[in-house]
């Protein structure tokens, strides 16, 4: 399988509910070994999640050849479902909504230094 010379960087924002910020925090000083490895399967690598106050913010890199069928593939894994039943109560979205029905919304890059 080929691979993007360049990854494509994508950034997401939403927000963390106060009162189960620090149970999303607690989830993620260990995230599972299984959601980790299906990411990298998916090609997908430096991903960080960011907290300001009550606003979570994702960037990660992909370097597949096909993203919306390896988000798929993370999407239909049992382990990262498993996980997300954890996780999703933690959040609510905060952005205008522009991927239907995700907590977890696109955001533009304005800017990038390579």
């Amino acid at each position: 399988m080929s691979r993007s010379a360049e990854p494509q960087r994508h950034a997401f924002v939403v927000g963390v509910r106060p009162e189960r910020r620090e149970e999303y925090l607690e989830l993620h000083r260990a995230v599972w070994p299984g959601v980790e490895q299906k990411l990298r399967e998916c090609h997908i690598s430096n991903y960080s999640i960011y907290v300001f106050g009550d606003i979570l913010f994702a960037y990660f890199e992909y370097t597949g050849d096909d993203y919306d069928a390896d988000l798929q593939r993370v999407a239909e894994d049992p382990v990262s479902q498993e996980w997300w039943t954890h996780t999703d109560p933690c959040q609510v979205r905060i952005a205008p909504e522009r991927d239907p029905g995700a907590l977890w919304q696109p955001i533009d890059e304005v800017w990038h230094l390579s």
